[in-house]
């Protein structure tokens, strides 16, 4: 059947390029991204409620929403937070594979049906629902050189000029500015002239709407139909007041004199921000923070390169003199060095792997073939990524990597029975192809086979690992079922094209030849030798099993010493800082803090620049004056000698002359969207719902105090405060009443004072902006202020607050998390250098059943909950693609027992690569098990050739046992230690990695090449001894007399020539 395409080159070839074609026409349309999207989707839901804290938000918005969204389809959990800067927010994750946009479907119904139990002043604001992208791909900062250019005017001009063309470029899902300063009418009441006037704050917000409206008066002159009119005119009416002078001239009280009280009269009045909540700067300079997201399935290096484009055009054509942007952030930048890293990888590999290969052959003319066989498996492989949904990314890339070294067995298996053909009969290159062809189709299509089958159950895998296993192994799958394609097709009819038959032949004497001669006198010598052993070890079961058992004993062993892990934090070029100050601080003391650290952070070496945050922190992205985030982006790999984790110790160094201030520095997630930081995440929850929050801030307290006496953890912190300041108002019902006061009334009042309050909007620069009403700063400086306010009654009389009210000191938080639908405190760290994340979370699980009192326990977020559930599921794969070549091979051989000594042979790789992972102090994480699952194909195609040959070589000549393995495996020596040295040459860029992405490929190169190293070496001694065992038993029992003894794929009858084309 394979005849037609070594007689028919051309057809051979055109199959080849069509391969090649479809692969190249997918991969420019392959989206790129670091990792596959793994983390799972999530909805937010945001409220506001101007004024209130944060008990009242949960009591009333909190709560009410989140028993109408407890159990929506597809949810994983829901944690929500309530701060005291009257917002609160709630978000829901999702299991991985829901559909996002359903679940923001199901989410809104949810809300919708119990809005009507919300507050109205928080149905006026609106309930917000967002789709959580993710992603975060860069963080731009605005900046300017002219010393006038304030935040406000910073914040407003991105708002207005470049935000509505940020969100306009493709592929960004989100793009937001971080705090709220933008443009408002501030109206700064003054309490004394009001009460001198004797006009209260509600009829202040009563005048303003009345006085600034928009109005639509009609036309004149419209048609009735009753009888002409001369003309038609509009009328118009200005429309809400849009400048501080007309809101100053409202008229708040007409007195019989013809004299007006104005608001200006009352108040000052200035265009201000309608917000103070947020403190930005880069290298000291304000700045306004421009955080990008990337939408759903958009490719993160075109999006980062529209954006980039963009803001070049802006800076060039519209900026003012002046203003620049800084990117602080780019993902891209990881992601571009370690895809380039992994590239270079592909050629590095490929070169390499020609070079054993032309060690091997000893002529150039058979390195070519395995040279051209090999891309186009490779570019093949993308149009079947392309069609599984694959995006490139750092997996599926290792993965083409990987496949290199499994690529170019397929080839030099061909070659190398074409060269033994010739050498042996003296046939030309054509019909030593044919006759090669006839005898090895058959093992081919079996190795593919069972290379395919290894990968193809991990496929179905479930959650972020199976999404993990899947990219690798439809990679992996797709481009051996392409090499086996090519090898039936393509090699051969290279090799009837290019070979010549030079065996016996002197060949002229050069320092190649000479050198090419010596190495395989060596490589014979050493087969010789092979041989030797083998006559002498075979029939020893008392070598043989022992041997066996000693693998799986220090196997068994060293996984359980290894540490494991689940994906490997990488130095991705940028630190986190985060700063607490202490409770009740003011925003401006932190902002002096976060001034002192990025002062102190710039000296160091490989820092590059340093933008921070006053008001805001990226763990929880929760917002508070006394917390602020340092975002410290350090020079390019190659521009610096330490790496992030070296930097982050010199960090802590300095931040101990920083007092006053608790500094904590991390790294960004392994993953993006997966959490916040790397590093563990739980929360600490109350279940008895005693609602006590100091008890809680004492259990979270002891708790992380246990914590830090294991070894396993290096950091362990929680933000757990219930210290914060606050005073609780206790109005005497009784007096109030007396006065004639209501205690809405007055609660309302002070609301508009000194929590603000905001009526009607209006439209500047194309921008609604709202107008806020509240008491003048000096006026509510101080917690004793607010006695001296007076509130009017019903008899418009104005009493003293002092009258009815008293204020009592009392301590509470300032920000309340929960974790479904328990009050929860956060707490994250990160594992102690030389333990995994597995290790951490061990330790943390053992502490917290020992000291957590009764009603307390602990839950798993981000990417430690997935960590937890996870599991042994590596074992589980294992087996089932162990069962998978098993049953491929029971097929082949028709014989369950004869797969045996291929399955069997197996632990010695997998010891190979745990043992080279614990020499190098790596983790048994994602990569590492991928490599191992590799291995099982990898050491499987190797026993599979030498048993496939003994069984041959039995029912062709009829040989005993014994003898058909030796002879087996002395006919494979070559070819096995060929193919596995190739890969191993592969593999050598990989385990000397350095650079981004430097810790995943070091693991996975380590892992594949240290199992593929002595998995080999082992293998050869013990599986022609497994063979005799097994075979021996086969022979007895046999399923049924009739069956048929040969392999299913092999023609043992001798291959019979036409004698056509002689062309000796």
């Amino acid at each position: 059947m394979f005849k037609k395409f070594i007689r028919r080159p051309v057809l051979s070839i055109v199959i080849s390029l069509i391969i090649v074609f479809m692969g190249i026409l997918s991969l420019v349309k392959l989206p790129v991204t670091q990792f596959p999207s793994i983390s799972p989707p999530k909805v937010n839901i945001t409220a506001e409620y101007p004024g209130a804290n944060n008990e009242l938000l949960i009591k009333s918005v909190v709560i009410p929403l989140e028993r109408g969204l407890n159990g929506v389809p597809g949810m994983k959990y829901m944690t929500s937070d309530a701060g005291n800067d009257g917002e609160a927010s709630i978000q829901i994750v999702f299991d991985l594979g829901t559909d996002p946009n359903v679940a923001a479907v199901n989410v809104q119904n949810r809300v919708s049906s119990v809005v009507n139990k919300l507050p109205p002043l928080v149905v006026r604001e609106g309930v917000k629902i967002t789709r959580e992208e993710p992603n975060m791909l860069m963080y731009i900062n605005l900046y300017s050189d002219d010393p006038k250019a304030d935040q406000k005017f910073l914040f407003n001009y991105a708002d207005i000029n470049v935000m509505s063309e940020l969100r306009r470029v493709s592929g960004v899902g989100f793009a937001d500015i971080l705090g709220t300063r933008e443009y408002a009418m501030r109206i700064w009441l003054k309490p004394d002239r009001l009460t001198a006037y004797n006009i209260s704050a509600d009829e202040v917000m009563e005048s303003l709407n009345q006085q600034s409206l928009e109005a639509s008066p009609g036309k004149t002159g419209e048609s009735s139909g009753k009888r002409s009119q001369s003309f038609e005119y509009i009328l118009k009416y200005s429309g809400r007041f849009n400048n501080e002078k007309d809101y100053g001239n409202i008229i708040l009280k007409a007195k019989p004199g013809g004299e007006f009280v104005r608001l200006k009269d009352v108040a000052d009045i200035e265009f201000g921000s309608s917000m103070y909540d947020i403190y930005s700067t880069l290298n000291g300079k304000p700045s306004a923070a421009i955080t990008v997201k990337q939408s759903y399935g958009s490719n993160a290096s075109d999006v980062i390169k529209n954006v980039k484009t963009l803001m070049k055009d802006l800076e060039k054509n519209n900026f003012p003199k002046g203003m620049h942007y800084d990117i602080s952030y780019d993902v891209s930048r990881f992601l571009d060095a370690s895809m380039e890293k992994v590239i270079h990888t592909l050629f590095e590999a490929f070169i390499l792997v020609a070079i054993v290969v032309f060690l091997f052959l000893g002529d150039w003319r058979s390195t070519l073939i395995p040279a051209l066989a090999v891309p186009v498996s490779l570019v093949g492989t993308f149009a079947v990524m392309s069609a599984f949904g694959i995006t490139l990314n750092m997996i599926s890339l290792f993965a083409l990597v990987m496949a290199i070294g499994v690529v170019v067995d397929d080839a030099i298996v061909v070659i190398e029975a074409v060269h033994a053909k010739m050498e042996e009969k003296g046939l030309s290159p054509l019909k030593a192809t044919e006759e090669a062809m006839h005898e090895i189709s058959g093992a081919i299509i079996a190795i593919t086979l069972v290379m395919a089958s290894v990968f193809i159950p991990i496929a179905f895998m479930s959650g972020p690992v199976g999404v993990f296993y899947r990219q690798f192994s439809i990679t992996m799958a797709s481009a051996i079922i392409l090499s086996g394609i090519v090898a039936l097709t393509l090699t051969p009819a290279l090799c009837a094209l290019i070979l010549k038959n030079h065996h016996g032949k002197a060949k002229k004497k050069t320092a190649i030849t000479i050198f090419l001669d010596k190495f395989n006198n060596l490589f014979t010598k050493g087969a010789g030798k092979y041989e030797k052993m083998l006559n002498k070890t075979v029939k020893k079961k008392s070598i043989t099993l022992p041997l066996l058992l000693a693998f799986c004993v220090c196997t068994y062993f060293l996984s359980n010493s290894l540490p494991s892990g689940f994906i490997p934090a990488e130095d991705q070029g940028m630190i986190y800082a985060i700063i607490q100050t202490p409770p009740g601080s003011t925003l401006e003391r932190t902002n002096q803090i976060a001034k002192e650290l990025l002062r102190e952070s710039e000296d160091i070496d490989g820092v590059q620049s340093v933008s921070s945050l006053a008001g805001y922190e990226i763990l929880t992205e929760g917002t508070g004056s006394n917390s602020g985030t340092c975002l410290i982006n350090l020079k390019s790999w190659e521009e610096r000698k330490e790496s992030a984790a070296e930097i982050i110790e010199k960090l802590e160094e300095k931040a101990k002359n920083i007092p006053g201030a608790n500094i904590e520095f991390f790294q960004p997630p392994s993953i993006p969207g997966y959490g916040a930081a790397g590093g563990f995440e739980l929360r600490l929850l109350d279940k008895a719902g005693s609602g006590d929050y100091h008890k809680m801030e004492q259990v979270s307290n002891d708790f992380v105090r246990e914590l830090k006496k294991r070894p396993e953890l290096g950091s362990a912190f929680t933000f757990y405060s219930a210290s914060f300041p606050q005073y609780m108002l206790k109005v005497d019902n009784d007096l109030a009443e007396q006065k004639g006061v209501t205690i809405e009334n007055a609660m309302d009042n002070l609301s508009t004072l000194i929590g603000s309050n905001y009526e009607t909007s209006f439209i500047r620069f194309d921008r609604p902006y709202k107008v806020i009403v509240q008491a003048g700063p000096q006026y509510r400086a101080l917690p004793t202020d607010l006695l001296k306010l007076y509130v009017k009654n019903d008899k418009d009389q104005m009493v003293p607050y002092s009258d009815f009210m008293r204020m009592e000191k009392v301590y509470g938080l300032s920000e309340i998390t929960r974790h479904n639908m328990y009050n929860s405190a956060e707490v994250s760290g990160t594992p102690a250098p030389g333990y995994s994340s597995g290790q951490a979370i061990k330790a943390i699980q053992e502490v917290a059943d020992k000291t957590l009192p009764r009603g307390f326990g602990i839950d798993w977020a981000g990417i430690s909950k997935d960590e937890v559930s996870r599991g042994n599921e590596a074992v589980f794969i294992f087996l089932v693609c162990l069962g998978f070549v098993y049953l491929i091979l029971a097929a082949q051989y028709e014989s369950f027992i004869l797969p045996l000594p291929v399955i069997l042979s197996l632990p010695t790789g997998i010891f190979g690569a745990f043992l080279c992972l614990k020499l190098l102090g790596l983790e048994n994480n994602i990569y590492a098990q991928v490599a191992m699952v590799m291995l099982i194909g990898l050491l499987g195609k190797n026993a599979v050739l030498i048993v496939e040959f003994a069984v041959q070589k039995k029912a062709e000549e009829g040989i005993p046992v014994a003898k058909a393995a030796i002879e087996g495996a002395a006919i494979r020596f070559r070819p096995i230690l060929m193919t596995s040295f190739a890969f191993i040459a592969g593999l050598i860029p990989l385990v000397i990695a350095t650079g981004p992405g430097a810790v995943g490929n070091r693991t996975i190169g380590t892992a594949a090449a240290g199992g593929m190293l002595i998995g080999t070496i082992f293998g050869l001694m013990i599986i022609p001894g497994l063979y005799y065992i097994f075979g021996t038993i086969a022979d007895k029992s046999r399923l049924a007399r009739y069956e048929e003894e040969n392999p299913l794929t092999e023609q043992t009858e001798p291959y019979q020539h036409d004698n056509k084309h002689e062309d000796l």
